[in-house]
């Protein structure tokens, strides 16, 4: 995609790095962050700033390693060699990261009522908070079973031609006896 530059779109773009759409966008993303962030801390601003001094600290110092780990675990596991290093990237991988991630998401939503710690929700919702954790366990495993389905049926019409032509070659040689 790399276009002609020339005039005054030209200059800023390679001054810049992109094009001016670019910078007006990450403007407004930071305007809107802006204005989320004052409207956020006009109640228990302390308390907000904790909690995101705590979830960046959470994240980067605990969470980041550990699915870094996790994640390259799987890969040897799989036996793919990182990209970055010169191997090539298998998708079968990515039939772990996507339910684990999808699995990960649900967790952190429901958090509070999976680990049965949702004190208010029954008086709240009239509802019961109990279950949680069997439907989370039972969500997560249909999203494993179900990508591990998807990988088989990938990797069975990836190496049918395949075996196609190996039994043909079977078949010309066992002719040409």
């Amino acid at each position: 995609m790399n276009q002609p530059t020339r005039g005054a779109a030209g200059a800023f773009r390679r001054r810049y790095g992109a094009s001016p759409l670019h910078l007006l966008l990450t403007l407004a993303c930071f305007a809107l962050a802006l204005y989320a962030g004052i409207r956020l801390l006009k109640g228990d601003t302390m308390g907000v700033v904790i909690w995101f001094v705590g979830a960046a600290l959470l994240h980067d110092l605990v969470l980041l390693p550990a699915y870094s780990v996790t994640d390259r675990a799987a890969q040897a596991l799989l036996g793919t060699a990182p990209a970055e290093n010169g191997g090539r990237q298998r998708p079968s991988v990515n039939h772990l990261r996507v339910p684990a991630f999808i699995a990960g998401v649900l967790f952190l939503v429901w958090w509070p009522l999976i680990l049965q710690q949702g004190g208010h929700y029954t008086a709240s919702t009239g509802l019961s908070a109990d279950g949680f954790l069997a439907r989370w366990l039972l969500i997560t495993a249909g999203l494993f079973l179900a990508s591990a389905i998807v990988l088989l049926v990938r990797t069975w019409l990836r190496l049918r031609p395949e075996r196609k032509a190996t039994r043909a070659r079977a078949q010309a040689r066992k002719a040409t006896k």
